[in-house]
């Protein structure tokens, strides 16, 4: 079984990544996820400037899920070159990293892919559109498709690397946007981002989040995400990436058979941080089964 995943000229060992936002820049799960088991590692999101984020608290659990409320909060990328190049430069050879690149106008989107163009250790960027718990900014973006064709377009001519765009759910019509970014340029694209969410402090009569609104995450949302990477993938002809409350193998291999190439797990690795090799092992075994050869055998099935 061939478990490979090729994002333009990006060839991924195995389908399984690490969500942007739930494994900081991959050193903090050194210790407790083998890096040879995981494919991909998408980094938290990278500013021009360092982000203090929003206030605390920042997470809340809710049935089936977690609400998120971080803001974007990361080192900026003058630090993350500095002090988180050297462990993504040491697991280059068996992990693939894409750097999830943020701003708040077309300009900073720019500024942080020039900044990281020269880094050797990055196979590609994730274009995040679609943050749901800051007030201004990727939603912008990420909600009107002529936005989003013409960032990514602006972004394709500072470089050859893959560039994959994280879509949002939290629109009338996700195909719409995922062909805007096609459009633009894109080399696959990502679905979903959280969806928005609230939870109201009856006590105190206020929303937990000093925000107000936060990211659902976990397998509450995954239901939606099959059903937008399944639409997503009839829409488009570049490469889709399952987001969205993978906690099983079952729940990857759903993903796949909706059209996805490739997944990323978030959530699950907080209840196990195992999860990320228990999913592999179980996609393969059901590949086998199946007689599946390639990623590629999962799609087409309905």
């Amino acid at each position: 079984m061939d478990l490979s995943v090729t994002i333009k000229d990006c060839t991924i060992k195995n389908p399984v990544g690490l969500a942007s936002g739930t494994s900081g820049y991959g050193s903090e799960y050194e210790s407790l996820i083998p890096m040879d088991v995981v494919g991909c590692i998408y980094t938290k999101a990278l500013t021009l400037t360092p982000r203090p984020g929003n206030d605390t608290p920042r997470i809340v659990e809710t049935p089936s899920g977690l609400l998120n409320s971080i803001g974007l909060a990361n080192v900026g990328v003058d630090a993350f070159l500095k002090e988180k190049a050297p462990f993504l430069r040491r697991i280059k050879g068996t992990t693939a990293a894409f750097a999830n690149v943020a701003g708040s106008t077309p300009e900073e989107y720019a500024a942080v892919i020039e900044k990281l163009e020269n880094a050797d250790f990055l196979a590609g960027y994730e274009v995040n559109l679609s943050c749901p718990n800051v007030q201004h900014g990727c939603m912008a973006f990420g909600t009107d498709p002529n936005n989003v064709e013409s960032l990514v377009s602006r972004l394709r001519k500072l470089t050859p690397k893959p560039i994959i765009v994280k879509l949002t759910p939290n629109v009338t019509d996700i195909t719409v946007i995922a062909r805007a970014a096609e459009a633009g340029g894109a080399d696959a694209v990502s679905c979903i981002n959280t969806l928005v969410g609230m939870v109201i402090d009856t006590e105190k009569m206020r929303p937990v989040f000093a925000a107000g609104t936060g990211g659902l995450s976990g397998p509450a949302i995954r239901p939606v995400g099959v059903a937008a990477v399944y639409r997503v993938s009839h829409a488009i002809r570049i490469p889709v990436i399952g987001i969205g409350g993978i906690l099983e193998w079952n729940d990857a291999v759903q993903y796949l058979l909706a059209g996805a190439s490739a997944v990323q797990m978030g959530t699950g690795i907080f209840v196990d941080p195992d999860s990320p090799r228990k999913v592999l092992s179980g996609i393969a075994e059901y590949a086998k089964k199946a007689g599946f050869s390639r990623i590629s055998d999962f799609h087409g099935h309905f």
